[in-house]
């Protein structure tokens, strides 16, 4: 989503993306916290940080394919994935 004034920084909802809804959060800055009108959330600059950085392990492998399953007990092998390749 775009980044308009809505303060210093551009944060997700946690609350919110948990259920893949991406959702901008709003800065108070009388009340010095973030606080999205979607679900009600709020919460200060670092327990928003902190959850939105939890939330991040769900996109780890993104952009990677898997190449090989291994065998029992073994890795699985992954190699970066390129636009326009399978």
């Amino acid at each position: 989503m775009a980044q308009s004034k809505k303060g210093k920084l551009n944060y997700r909802c946690p609350s919110c993306f948990i259920r893949d809804i991406d959702i901008d959060m709003f800065y108070d800055a009388d009340k010095k916290e973030y606080y999205c009108l979607r679900c009600c959330y709020h919460g200060s600059e670092e327990e928003v940080e902190r959850l939105n950085n939890q939330n991040k392990f769900r996109y780890k492998f993104l952009k990677k394919r898997v190449v090989d399953f291994g065998e029992d007990n073994e890795p699985v092998h992954m190699k970066d994935h390129k636009k326009g390749e399978l």
